[in-house]
């Protein structure tokens, strides 16, 4: 796969992990098609020229992109050692009976908390970072647009994800909201935190960033409540397991 350089060679990337992951029925194209799905609204969000600078949030996106194509391609060339913590526990987890809601958490939850301030603070290197604020919060909008709509497609293939919202109002909209916004709302104080270290200064706190998603993602794994992890093994239990239909069903109309 070559790494992609615009936003439109980063759709066509993640079509080629989905297309393996339905052929090989990996659970890693679960977070791929959800990701795929998102970036698609930006893509047309930028071609309608909706942001302040289209051209620098695409700058943005591809770099983005790029922090989760280079650790999948190093974890399925077994160089894992360079692949972040968060991350590889994300794709580890792909073998193990996790829900599917639970499969995309654990990508987002390495992709935003992790990759997004990263992205963020290296594109805008030298910069005054908070000239992309607006563009970020943006994104942050468009994300909260489709929870509604990656809700009902998830349905389609998790018949039982309707039982979070016995354990409050909308609980089920709010995991996947927490993982879109409240994520990205704290992946920028992050980004602020990296750029203000600079590139050449951020390692060693990016690594203690890359812990502390660690930890949430064990806890997205196996949640501390004894309920919820019976609830989601309810859930997984009668949830389509085939990757390929799973896709099929949540790409179409």
């Amino acid at each position: 796969m070559p790494r992609p350089i615009n936003i439109q060679q980063v759709l066509d990337t993640l079509d080629t992990i989905i297309d393996e992951s339905m052929a090989t029925n990996s659970r890693l194209g679960l977070f791929a098609y959800i990701y795929r799905r998102t970036t698609a609204e930006i893509a047309s969000e930028i071609a309608l020229g909706n942001f302040e600078d289209n051209a620098r949030l695409e700058i943005l996106d591809v770099a983005f992109a790029n922090l989760y194509l280079d650790a999948y391609k190093a974890f399925k060339t077994n160089q894992e050692v360079s692949v972040s913590a968060s991350w590889n526990f994300a794709f580890n987890q792909a073998e193990n009976p996790l829900s599917i809601l639970q499969h995309i958490m654990l990508g987002m939850n390495a992709h935003i908390n992790l990759d997004l301030a990263i992205a963020t603070a290296a594109t805008m290197s030298g910069e005054d970072l908070n000239a992309i604020e607006n563009d970020f919060n943006k994104v942050n909008d468009i994300l909260f647009q489709i929870t509604n709509e990656l809700q009902d497609r998830l349905s389609r293939v998790s018949p039982l994800l309707f039982i979070l919202d016995w354990f409050g109002k909308n609980a089920d909209e709010q995991i996947i909201d927490f993982s879109m916004r409240k994520a990205r709302e704290q992946s920028w104080n992050s980004a602020n935190l990296l750029w203000a270290l600079g590139d050449a200064n951020n390692q060693a706190t990016i690594n203690n960033i890359d812990k502390v998603v660690l930890k949430l993602s064990e806890r997205l794994a196996a949640p501390k409540s004894r309920i919820i992890r019976f609830v989601l093994k309810c859930i997984q239990k009668f949830e389509t397991k085939d990757v390929s239909t799973i896709i099929s069903k949540l790409k179409a109309n």
